[in-house]
């Protein structure tokens, strides 16, 4: 997919700690066979769900405090209202892209996601995205206000949303950089003490040197928030030593991150090395070094396993239920359905 397009921010007079997302994200399933709701919305303001559906449910509610009690009754059955009445459009839509792939059956879905961004300095972007068995299907030029096709399958389907009738990439634009920045400052104001919360990042190295002259290091950061981070080896404490073995930056269940780099290195008498880490909890570098003779420290490699471990097991999950919590379908729902 093409990079998130600048758009100019108009009149945003806010300043925010950080840049802060809010995005919509859902899946449709063809086949009740697979065990997963055929309808299934989530909605994100950065890493946190705040709201969802399914199809099973037939509620939406919400996923985190700070919505639960910044919003009363009416909100969430106006939600459910608006997604309820969705779901045989969603169903009809999945019937379509079948058709233009000559499928008559097996377990398929569509998978979309649309949001904005507002950066601390006031400059906002917005995307929309649709995907199809986990290939890029279209997606929505910000700039232009046009759907353009990835796939030969989605031409029609772009077409058709292009016409001067439908005009639904003006309408998604419209929203993408308005509504949506408007409701996600609102979100930010319910959820701040969580989503800008600065919390320091802990950091563990260790490394092995190894019988064909090479040192492989390790650099742990964890337990920090917001999840932007910039983390590197440096030689000698001035040669950064770029690394292609970071892990993504990975959640934790507390709302923190973690993020691990590997370098490899040649073992070499006199050359040090030490992990530096970026964040903006911290007023200047943190510098760990790595001592030679030292020891993985105790708990980590356990730790980690641990986590990993989890992630995997509530990672699917956690991925599907953020696509149940769809956008404010409720406020744009003449445009949300122009998908086949």
């Amino acid at each position: 997919m093409p990079p998130l397009l600048l758009l100019l921010a108009l009149g945003l007079s806010q300043v925010y700690c950080g840049s802060h997302t809010l995005r919509y994200s859902y899946t449709v399933v063809s086949d009740t066979g697979s065990d997963l709701p055929e309808f299934s919305l989530a909605g994100h303001v950065d890493d946190q769900v705040f709201m969802f559906y399914n199809s099973d449910i037939k509620q939406v509610r919400p996923g985190t405090r700070w919505m639960e009690v910044n919003e009363g009754p009416e909100y969430w059955d106006e939600e459910t209202q608006i997604l309820r009445g969705n779901e045989p459009t969603f169903r009809h839509n999945i019937r379509t892209v079948m058709r233009r792939f000559n499928q008559s059956g097996g377990v398929h879905y569509i998978q979309s996601t649309y949001g904005c961004e507002l950066k601390d300095d006031g400059s906002i972007s917005g995307f929309r995205q649709h995907g199809y068995d986990g290939r890029d299907f279209f997606f929505l030029d910000t700039q232009s206000g046009l759907h353009i096709p990835i796939m030969y399958e989605a031409q029609l389907t772009t077409q058709q949303a292009n016409t001067p009738e439908v005009r639904a990439g003006e309408k998604w634009k419209t929203y993408l950089e308005y509504d949506c920045i408007e409701w996600l400052k609102k979100y930010i104001e319910y959820g701040k003490e969580d989503l800008e919360k600065k919390v320091r990042p802990e950091v563990k190295v260790w490394g092995r040197q190894h019988p064909d002259g090479v040192t492989r290091l390790q650099c742990l950061a964890y337990g920090f928030h917001p999840r932007a981070v910039d983390v590197k080896w440096v030689r000698n404490g001035e040669d950064h030593i770029p690394s292609d073995e970071a892990s993504p930056i990975l959640p934790h269940p507390d709302g923190t991150y973690q993020i691990t780099v590997r370098v490899e290195v040649p073992t070499r008498v006199g050359n040090t090395y030490s992990c530096h880490v970026e964040h903006s909890s911290l007023e200047e570098s943190l510098i760990v070094t790595w001592e030679p003779d030292s020891a993985v420290p105790a708990g980590v490699i356990t730790g980690v396993i641990v986590f990993l471990v989890i992630t995997a097991a509530i990672g699917g999950g956690l991925m599907y239920w953020r696509k149940l919590r769809g956008y404010r379908m409720t406020r744009t729902s003449d445009t949300n359905n122009q998908n086949a």
